[in-house]
């Protein structure tokens, strides 16, 4: 049967109104085939609650249809309308857009390609009856007039604060104090969700302080504001890590955050029968137990440290530690160092260690990605996320939502040609390198950073000049696995023996799936299967493919149980998803999901 076309329509402006006239009135007719009949042969609904209850991305007119015949009846969408002027280039026409559900309000992007659609993104940001108070909403503060026992906004968060968990149960239990779980916490503030965050370390932003001295956020800091409160406009580009971790303790009070320093996590279980959590957890010294009905893990995406059970580990007489219990160099100065490992992390600490004076040898194990840090702002970060995108009108919430507006399958063909131009802008660079004896990767399929990042968290080196160290000698550099450690070197699998007197193990994180097996049980960490990655068939994101981050910022096959991680970008633009989430819950809007996943892997 041939497939009907959409009317036509001349401009960008006139083709997204007829575009989305066509799209709503088949939905509101509960006409499937013509909705489906909108998309192109080739084409991407990425749908963030509005419609699913889920993250979850559909592909084609099939996958159209599968979402709608699932969801139509209860999404009740309508009001679809372009919130700013459309633009073309390139064949493709862009738009910005709202409509409204049955439930919420919701934004988006549809891009349109011979007038109809190749990719559509759908956005709940507003829950009907339950908007933030904020604006012309906002709290008025002050009561006034004369009311006897009053009590001031000290005593009623001073009351709150101390009753949470003792006299009351918080609604929402957050276990990690960094910036995804504060980032969680303030959007469930503003939704007055009851929550309590829970961390071990004393103070909010010790994840940060506690870390080597060098340690700075190398994404720029248009990328990293929290919800509500944007850096100010003196913030430096790249944030010190006690920098940050100031902000972060300053973030938690001013946006009235219940927050538990000193707490650790002892054991969790679930008690299908109550629809509640049992959540032990020991705070200065005094056992408490919780009992949330709902469990978030935000202990970051990467999970435990990973040491690799090297032979001869116990018998090494020097100093050893993985990288994030590195104390900084001070006390290494005119010492031998070996890193093991090539990522981040491992840079930052070599140049940090041979700025002091110690000796300093990386152990390369594979192949890195590396990028100079201005050549990254400029290609890839700068046209959404810089004072020139601020200037061009380019919020950073219009920046998050054109970036998540991207279908994952999309992502290869767009990053690609940025990667070739990173190559070729510092050729010479990379060529030093290779001729030192780096072993260079720009991704498995040479799609760059960010796919690395989605798929498997590791394997890259933002270059704030440790690169320079390695190119010209100053950091020697060996290559290979570690067959063991002796009581005074690191010796490779090709027999090598490199001495040392302090190792460090940069060898990255373990799967936040971890974390759930130890706070609740393996049997839960099984059920929920391996977090992060999206399929791509790459090392270390197995597929088949899935199309979405795994278990990130959405209902998981645990009942009760999610997770909120990822960079500060992530934390901010997801954490309102997860926040309208358990908000729908706890007032009791319907929220069947669509499309649950299988759990293809366990780790």
């Amino acid at each position: 049967m041939p497939h009907a076309h959409p009317r036509p329509a001349t401009g960008p402006a006139a083709q997204v109104d007829a575009w989305l006239s066509d799209f709503e009135h088949a939905l509101t007719t509960r006409d499937v085939e013509r909705a489906a009949e909108l998309f192109g042969d080739v084409s991407y609904w990425r749908d963030l609650i509005a419609f699913t209850w889920n993250i979850t991305t559909v592909e084609g007119r099939d996958g159209v249809r599968d979402l709608l015949r699932a969801t139509l009846e209860v999404t009740g969408p309508h009001g679809f309308a372009a919130s700013e002027e459309p633009t073309e280039a390139d064949g493709t026409t862009t738009a910005l857009i709202e409509f409204e559900t049955a439930v919420g309000r919701g934004r988006g992007v549809v891009r349109l390609r011979d007038g109809r659609a190749f990719t559509l993104l759908t956005t709940l940001y507003e829950l009907t009856g339950h908007e933030e108070p904020m604006s012309e909403r906002r709290p008025r503060g002050a009561e006034h007039g004369v009311r006897p026992g009053r009590q001031t906004w000290l005593e009623q968060r001073t009351a709150e604060f101390s009753e949470l968990g003792r006299t009351r149960q918080p609604y929402v239990l957050v276990v990690g104090g960094g910036q995804g779980g504060i980032a969680l916490a303030a959007r469930l503030r503003q939704l007055d969700v009851p929550t309590v965050v829970v961390d071990r370390n004393p103070r909010p932003g010790d994840t940060w302080r506690n870390r080597y001295k060098s340690l700075c956020l190398h994404d720029p800091v248009w990328i990293d504001h929290l919800p509500y409160l944007d850096f100010p406009a003196n913030w430096p580009v790249f944030s010190p890590k006690d920098k940050i971790a100031d902000w972060l303790e300053m973030y938690v009070r001013v946006m009235e955050i219940n927050y538990w320093g000193s707490t650790t996590c002892r054991r969790a279980g679930y008690d299908p029968t109550t629809g509640a959590w049992e959540v032990v957890v020991e705070r200065d010294g005094e056992e408490l137990t919780l009992r949330p009905q709902h469990l978030v893990l935000a202990t970051g995406m990467s999970g435990r440290p990973n040491i690799p059970d090297v032979p001869g580990r116990d018998r090494f007489r020097g100093d050893q530690h993985h990288s994030s219990e590195h104390p900084g160099p001070d006390a290494y100065r005119g010492r031998k160092a070996v890193i093991i490992g090539s990522n981040n992390s491992a840079h930052d600490i070599a140049a940090a260690l041979w700025e002091a004076g110690a000796d300093v040898t990386m152990v390369q194990r594979s192949s890195t990605l590396v990028v100079r840090s201005e050549t990254l702002m400029e290609l890839a970060h700068g046209r959404l996320y810089s004072e020139r995108a601020l200037a061009a009108g380019i919020t950073t919430h219009k920046a998050d939502t054109l970036v998540a507006s991207m279908p994952f399958r999309t992502l290869p063909d767009v990053q690609k040609p940025i990667w070739d131009a990173i190559r070729e802008r510092d050729a010479g660079f990379y060529a030093r390198l290779e001729r030192a004896g780096f072993l260079l990767d720009f991704g498995e399929d040479e799609t760059g950073l960010g796919l690395k990042y989605l798929r498997r968290g590791s394997g890259y080196y933002i270059d704030v000049g440790a690169s320079e160290l390695i190119a010209d000698g100053r950091v020697r550099l060996a290559r290979g696995g570690v067959r063991e450690l002796t009581e005074d070197s690191v010796v490779l699998t090709d027999g090598t023996a490199l001495p040392a007197d302090v190792v460090v193990h940069a060898t990255g994180y373990g799967s936040m799936t971890g974390w759930a097996a130890e706070l609740i049980s393996q049997q839960v960490a099984d059920t929920v299967g391996k977090v992060w990655g999206h399929g791509s068939g790459t090392t270390n994101d197995p597929g088949p493919w899935e199309g979405e981050q795994r278990n990130m910022w959405k209902p998981t096959r645990q009942e009760g149980l999610w997770f909120q991680g990822g960079n500060l970008a992530q934390a901010r633009y997801y954490s309102l998803c997860l926040a309208l989430q358990l908000k729908a819950r706890q007032v009791g809007i319907p929220t069947p999901v669509y499309r649950l996943p299988e759990v293809h892997h366990r780790s």
